[in-house]
C-alpha cells in the first residue's frame, strides 16, 4: 500500500492539473446510484487528501471540485428518482437486490431533509437516499440545501486530513 501511496503522490506532484477534475470525477462517481456500486472513490479520494500537503496542489481547488462533483452525483441520482421511480426497482441492481433500494428509502421515509444531509456520510445510503428522495417527491429546494450543504462538509472530512497534517503522518510509515 505504501508503494501505491508514492505512485499517486509521484503522479499528484507531476501531473497536479489532473488532480481537481480527477477529485470531481471521483465525488460524481461516489454520489450517483449504481456508479458508486463500482467506484472505490472514497479510499481514492481520502489518499489524494492525503497528498495534499505532500504535492503542488492546493486544498481549495481539490474540495470545491469534490463538492461539485458529490452535489452533481447526488442531484443526478434525485433527478432519476423524480423522473423514473417506478421503473428504478426493476433495475439492475435493484431487482436482485431490493433491499438496497429499501433501506435508503426507509431512511428518507424517516429523517426528510435530515435523511438526505447525512445519508452522505454513510457509505451504503449516499447515493439511495437522493434517488428516493426524488422518488418520494421531495422538494427541489429542500434537496438541493441538504445536498450542497453535507456535500461541502462531506469534501472536507474526505480532503482535510492532508491540509492538517496527515502527510507528515505518511511520510513516517514504516517503509
Amino acid at each position: 500500500m505504501h508503494h501505491d501511496l508514492e505512485i499517486l503522490i509521484r503522479f499528484t506532484q507531476e501531473h497536479a492539473e489532473w488532480s481537481a477534475p480527477i477529485v470531481f470525477l471521483l465525488a460524481f462517481a461516489e454520489s450517483l446510484v449504481l456508479v458508486s456500486m463500482l467506484v472505490p472513490a472514497t479510499f481514492i479520494l481520502i489518499g489524494i487528501g492525503g497528498l495534499i500537503g505532500l504535492s503542488q496542489v492546493a486544498f481549495m481547488p481539490l474540495w470545491l471540485a469534490a463538492t461539485f462533483g458529490a452535489v452533481l452525483g447526488d442531484w443526478l441520482s434525485f433527478w432519476l428518482g423524480q423522473h423514473y421511480h417506478e421503473q428504478i426497482s426493476r433495475m439492475w441492481p435493484f431487482a436482485k437486490r431490493p433491499d438496497l433500494l429499501e433501506r435508503g428509502h426507509r431512511f428518507f421515509l424517516k429523517w426528510g431533509t435530515y435523511g438526505v444531509f447525512f445519508g452522505r456520510f454513510f457509505g451504503p445510503l449516499r447515493a439511495s437516499v437522493p434517488l428516493a428522495a426524488g422518488a418520494c417527491g421531495m422538494s427541489p429546494v429542500a434537496f438541493q440545501w441538504a445536498n450542497v450543504t453535507s456535500a461541502a462538509l462531506w469534501a472536507a472530512i474526505m480532503l482535510g486530513p492532508g491540509a492538517m497534517g496527515l502527510p507528515t503522518v505518511i511520510n513516517h510509515l514504516p517503509k
